[in-house]
């Protein structure tokens, strides 16, 4: 065998290895530990020493075999590495065995992660990095700016175990999600990431883990749209089971113990007690001072106060009276002996008690009943409902003698406590008010549950046009500080949502929620006074008082009023039943009358024809004469008496668009997203809008809606959408008005550069809130555009980027080539080309610029024979040319028939023998043949043609004839003489 040779280097550097080894003492145990080696592919590994720190010391132990990978201890016990026997743990101390637990947070401990990262391309400027979950002793807490924190624990589990954790999730405007992953970031199979919110109470969650590299994630994402204060999201006792043992046992936190070996947890200590770290019994607090359960110290008891008693009022006693009670604040706390304490005030003061409620009457012993069915009462006696009437059922409280049965209170703390102080509202006759707490920063919560809701009998089949249910309360609110005053709504205390909020004082005033689904069945009152922690109460005196709550049309209700209704009959004890779709029931009989046309009912209960309301401009009413619709279309007369029609049913499918981005002051960019079913006849699909943020899932429906949307990097899997809130469940009516009843869309809005004016929609909610007494409204112009061919160009005033200026009235500008009206023969004119070799064209084109689109289309080119110009030049000159020959014959016709003309008168001039006015008989009427007046005229013969033409032309008599030059008589004797001598 060939045997390798060390090089000469290398025997020189294991010679001084060797020697430095050397010189290192011997290992003792505490200068290592031992660490098992990752398992091999049949689950075995080996026990190996490391030294706590290198080149420290010498002589560590040999690896030896180690327990199978698959090995674990049970509950309350360790794994000793150096036995590699499981040990039971020490009193003082406690164990999971398979598990690990973090339930102290004074600092982050070892294995978890947390850092801040900017969110959606914000800010460059934006700095995250101190964006991270912050200790604060019994539990975490989340960031408050809109950043992510993330925090995360890495474990490697030998087999499946779970993840368990308490958290308080108080806030909608925090995105808080758990998730899973393994060692490839891949998100394991689990149930929803997305946390449900709890308002009231710390909940608890719990999660499978697989086998091998798991990393879990806690990832919140808060983003405040008006700056306002955000609650975090708090964490506190997470467990980890399935590692596969653990090496040592954890101490017991301060304000627990454990006092036997072997402890799997550690438990809290009782109130006025206290413990340190590791403890094994709790230790009695010192005189004059106090303690909460599960404290780690005592506290001097302060001097009493009036914030720390409170007052309430007993049961009516048989005698119809009640006595004013002053009870301390329990658990007791501060100290009435010392300098500057009050004493309680006296009790036992009696006062006359207040009637009973509405529906309810008053018994023998004074206690409050409720009237029984067919029965109604003002809170003294119980009456029966007069026939053609029936009860208005439903819960009416106005007098506060004793807490309702289906009413509690309770408190919710965000700093950890173990107070049993639980009374959050007392009752004081008039009113119910908020109790001074242990801390500020406290939730007092009073919480209303019904069983649900069912319409009156003259109702129940015309449950589609009336109110389901409405809850009304009046309240009033004195605070020093910023308090917080919260209405909820929900199918439970636990998954309420907010329905109002309202800051500081505000004075005695009513609010009313329209219930819509009979699932909300469970509404609670939430006051705090501040929510910022300290250690001492300085707001206790701040205080929310709540007169009156009605709810109506609850099962199992009691009445207090009845009201008249429609009969089946005229018979004597008939039922009561709705009047017909259309119809309203005359005041002060039980009889129905027909809705004039075009008319709808809003009336829950229609009386009177005043119940009958006109429907708005170019609607028409559904056939329940619930509402009012129009079918997506509209005629329009212009003032030169034109008619445009309109054709929107390319628009009526629901259209979803967003404004601008917009960023918080952080970075956070989200969106307002809109949706709108702008027309349509009845069984449309309406605009709807979610939350799916929280479990609950709210979502509205209308004509037009609005929630908030951030973009999908804040979450993995789908968009966040939360907030919701109607904007128009009603078309008011739709025309080119800018103003219609309250609701006005005012030109400079959207500055038009189209002469044709813009059809406008109008829209209503009967939602209404604090800022909005009259509820929301918005205004949609439908611009025509013919160059728009999407059917979602929808944009916001460019002064308003929010779509709205004031918080209730919301404008949109909706350009479209579907907004224009349908085209007829007056949008378009024809073009008459020019005749080419016999044949002309007549095209059609639209009239720019075009504002029509859809209806008549333009009609095809005609195409027809001609004559060209070439053709008629030619006729022309070969006419004007024959015309020339002919009119020159003519005249020269007439020119030789005028000479004769002028040779018979002169002639006849001649024989008429010197006698004044008499001629000479003729010889004969013309000229002889053969004779030639030019012969005889000589004068006339020697001149020129030109000549003659132009005396001719020149002489004519007074009277209008012709003067032709005649020879002289004397001249004709002459010449007749002459003729004579030569005959002779």
């Amino acid at each position: 065998m060939q045997r390798h040779m060390l090089h000469p280097s290398h025997f020189i550097l294991w010679l001084l290895f060797s020697q430095t080894a050397a010189d290192l003492p011997m290992c003792k145990e505490s200068d290592y530990h031992f660490e098992y080696t990752e398992c091999d592919v049949l689950g075995s590994r080996w026990r190996v020493a490391v030294p706590n720190k290198a080149d420290t010391c010498t002589g560590l132990p040999d690896p030896v075999k180690g327990t199978q990978c698959t090995f674990s201890c049970s509950e309350g016990e360790f794994l000793d590495m150096r036995s590699q026997q499981c040990q039971k743990c020490a009193a003082g101390t406690y164990s999971l065995g398979t598990g690990v637990a973090f339930d102290e947070w004074d600092s982050l401990p070892t294995g978890f992660v947390s850092h801040g990262v900017t969110v959606n391309g914000g800010a460059a400027q934006t700095d995250c990095s101190n964006s991270t979950w912050t200790p604060k002793g019994d539990y975490i807490a989340s960031n408050t700016d809109e950043c992510t924190a993330m925090l995360s624990y890495a474990v490697s589990l030998k087999k499946p175990g779970t993840v368990t954790f308490e958290y308080f999730y108080p806030d909608t405007s925090i995105y808080f999600e758990f998730f899973v992953q393994n060692d490839q970031c891949q998100s394991t199979a689990s149930i929803s990431r997305w946390m449900k919110i709890s308002e009231s109470d710390w909940s608890k969650h719990r999660v499978e883990l697989n086998k091998g590299n798991n990393v879990l994630y806690w990832r919140t994402t808060t983003y405040t749209l008006m700056g306002s204060a955000v609650k975090p999201v708090l964490l506190r006792n997470i467990a980890v089971s399935g590692v596969a043992y653990t090496s040592e046992c954890f101490h017991c936190k301060p304000g627990t113990h454990s006092a036997n070996p072997g402890s799997a947890r550690c438990a809290p200590c009782p109130a006025d007690t206290y413990s340190t770290k590791g403890a094994t019994v709790c230790h009695q607090c010192e005189q004059g001072t106090y303690s909460e359960a599960g404290s780690g110290s005592c506290t001097p008891r302060p001097a009493c106060t009036t914030s720390d008693y409170f007052y309430t009022h007993t049961p009516c006693d048989s005698e119809g009276k009640t006595q004013l009670m002053y009870k301390w604040i329990e658990p007791k706390i501060c100290n009435e002996t010392i300098e500057g304490a009050v004493n309680l005030p006296a009790s036992g003061e009696k006062k006359t008690c207040p009637p009973c409620n509405p529906g309810f009457f008053v018994t023998n012993s004074s206690n409050c009943e409720p009237c029984t069915n067919s029965f109604y009462s003002n809170g003294t006696a119980c009456a029966k409902c007069p026939v053609g009437t029936e009860p208005v059922v439903g819960f009416e409280y106005k007098w506060w003698n004793m807490m309702p049965s289906n009413m509690r209170s309770s408190i919710f703390r965000p700093e950890f406590s173990t107070s049993n102080h639980n009374t959050a509202w007392e009752v004081a006759g008039e009113y119910v008010y908020t109790t001074p707490g242990d801390q500020d920063t406290e939730y007092l919560m009073l919480t209303l549950n019904v069983p649900g809701y069912s319409l009156p009998q003259s109702m129940a089949k015309d449950s589609e046009r009336s109110e389901l249910s409405r809850i009304t309360f009046v309240f009033e609110t004195i605070c020093s500080t910023n308090c917080k005053f919260f209405f909820l709504a929900g199918y439970n205390e636990w998954n309420n949502n907010v329905v109002e909020q309202w800051n500081g004082s505000k004075g005695k005033q009513s609010y009313s929620y329209l219930i819509q689904s009979n699932s909300t069945v469970s509404f609670t009152w939430t006051f705090q006074r501040t929510d910022t922690f300290n250690m001492e109460r300085k707001y206790s005196a701040d205080v929310a008082k709540i007169y009156s709550i009605h709810i109506t049309n609850v099962v199992g209700g009691v009445a207090s009023q009845c009201r008249r209704c429609a009969l089946s009959s005229a018979e004597a004890g008939s039922a009561c039943v709705p009047c017909p779709l259309g119809h309203y029931m005359v005041n002060g009989t039980g009889k129905c009358q027909s809705c004039p046309p075009n008319t709808f009912i809003k009336a829950e209960h229609p009386v009177g024809e005043a119940a009958c309301i006109l429907c708005g401009p170019n609607t028409k009413s559904n056939k329940a004469h619930s509402a009012c619709v129009n079918d997506c279309t509209l005629d329009v007369q212009t003032r030169e008496g034109a008619l445009l029609r309109y054709d929107f049913s390319p628009l009526a499918n629901v259209t979803s668009f967003h404004s601008s981005p917009r960023f918080t002051s952080k970075g956070l960019k989200y969106l307002q997203n809109f949706n709108v079913a702008l027309c349509g006849k009845e069984g449309r699909v309406p605009a709807t809008c979610v939350d799916n943020v929280t479990e609950s899932g709210r979502e509205v429906k209308g004509y037009v809606c609005q929630s908030t949307v951030v973009p999908s990097e804040i979450r993995s899997q789908s968009i966040v959408s939360s907030q919701p809130f109607l904007i128009g469940d009603s078309l008011i009516g739709l025309t080119a008005d800018t103003t219609l009843g309250s609701i006005s869309s005012p030109n400079w809005l959207f500055p038009a550069v189209s002469t044709l004016s813009d059809v406008i929609f109008y829209y209503k909610s009967s939602e209404t809130t604090q800022a909005c007494k009259q509820g929301r409204s918005a205004s949609i112009r439908l611009r025509c555009n013919s160059t728009v061919t999407a059917k979602d160009h929808i944009t916001l005033p460019s002064n308003c980027p929010q779509g709205t200026c004031d918080g209730c009235t919301f404008h949109f500008l909706w350009q479209s080539q579907h907004a224009c009206p349908l085209c007829t023969r007056d949008h378009y004119k024809e073009i008459v080309s020019a005749c080419i070799q016999g044949i002309q064209k007549t095209t059609y084109v639209w009239q720019q610029p075009m504002e029509c689109f859809g209806g008549e289309s333009l009609p095809a080119q005609k195409v027809s024979t001609c004559v060209t110009l070439d053709f008629w030049l030619k006729f022309g000159v070969s006419t004007g040319t024959t015309a020339a020959v002919l009119l020159i014959g003519i005249s020269c016709y007439f020119w030789k028939k005028t000479r004769k003309l002028q040779y018979k008168y002169s002639k006849l001039k001649m024989t008429a023998g010197g006698k004044e006015c008499e001629l000479p008989t003729a010889d004969s009427c013309a000229i002889m043949e053969g004779e030639d007046a030019e012969d005889d005229l000589m004068d006339l013969s020697k001149k020129s043609f030109f000549t003659k033409i132009k005396s001719f032309s020149r002489e004519r008599s007074s009277d209008g004839f012709d003067s032709v030059p005649l020879k002289s008589s004397s001249s004709l004797r002459q010449r007749d003489e002459e003729d004579s001598d030569i005959d002779a």
